[in-house]
């Protein structure tokens, strides 16, 4: 499939196609339709013939070329599939649309420094497991490490230590590189309430801005009602980023964490 999607991406070629795709023509034909050289025609026909793309059908003097539709079908379904698989993920490319939109708005704000200190943002979920499955989740490295990141990153350190004074650090990776949050946990009461700070690192001990994470979970009928609060300060100019993909980044992630808690209670 990939020597037929190389041969075709050829202008040339593609027009050869097309050419034979109304009938058979020897290569002369071919040679003055496309404005070029017999010998020229020639390779490129014979690359089409590699690709098993044309047959060539020899009529005494002559050798006419005739178009083999069946490479051309095997394309259409690989297309074919390719739109559908896009179509399914059209999500993905809207999450993308809303966090460019998102930086743009933020951009315009972010005039100085402590722009957006007090910036409170909130999010709930109602989860199908009892509430110390939820914090399991929060407080076993192993398991936070699992759902918090969003997509194309992976957690590469996790630890929210559920006593006051405990260590709180997220450290995750991409392609571009890694990212380090540290912090401390103020509260926590077991399976009911976690209270933590993280400050985002531009560097070893600069602090791009800080979050105030405060989850609490209540037991349900359904389950487990999780609500998080967060609160921006210390926020720098080059948060601008981060910061504006804290709605769609802290959405991804809790819908990770409600897939993984849906897995361990099955």
């Amino acid at each position: 499939m990939e020597q037929i999607a190389a041969v075709l991406g050829d202008g040339t070629r593609w027009r050869i196609v097309e050419l034979l795709a109304e009938r058979p023509r020897s290569v002369g034909e071919l040679a003055e339709l496309v404005g070029m050289r017999q010998p020229q025609a020639t390779k490129h026909l014979q690359t089409l013939a590699r690709a098993g793309l044309v047959t060539v059908v020899p009529l005494g003097q002559r050798r006419v070329y005739a178009l083999d539709v069946e490479p051309l079908r095997a394309l259409e379904l690989r297309v074919r599939e390719l739109i559908a698989t896009a179509e399914a993920h059209a999500g993905d490319r809207d999450v993308i649309s809303r966090y460019q939109a998102a930086i743009a708005a933020e951009s315009a704000r972010a005039d100085r420094d402590r722009w957006a200190d007090g910036r409170t943002f909130a999010f709930e979920r109602v989860l199908p497991v009892e509430p110390a499955v939820v914090w399991r989740h929060w407080v076993e490295p192993a398991l936070l490490a699992e759902w918090w990141a969003p997509p194309s990153l992976r957690v590469t350190d996790a630890v929210l230590e559920p006593h006051a004074g405990g260590r709180a650090v997220l450290e995750y990776a991409d392609a571009e590189g890694r990212y380090r949050a540290e912090g401390v946990v103020h509260a926590a009461s077991e399976s009911e309430r976690l209270v933590f700070d993280l400050a985002l690192l531009d560097a070893p001990a600069v602090v791009s801005f800080r979050t105030t994470y405060d989850l609490t979970l209540t037991a349900v009928p359904e389950g487990t009602r999780l609500q998080l609060d967060l609160r921006i300060t210390d926020s720098t100019v080059e948060a601008v980023p981060a910061i504006a993909g804290i709605p769609t980044g802290w959405n991804q992630v809790l819908d990770n964490l409600a897939h993984q808690v849906q897995g361990a209670q099955s």
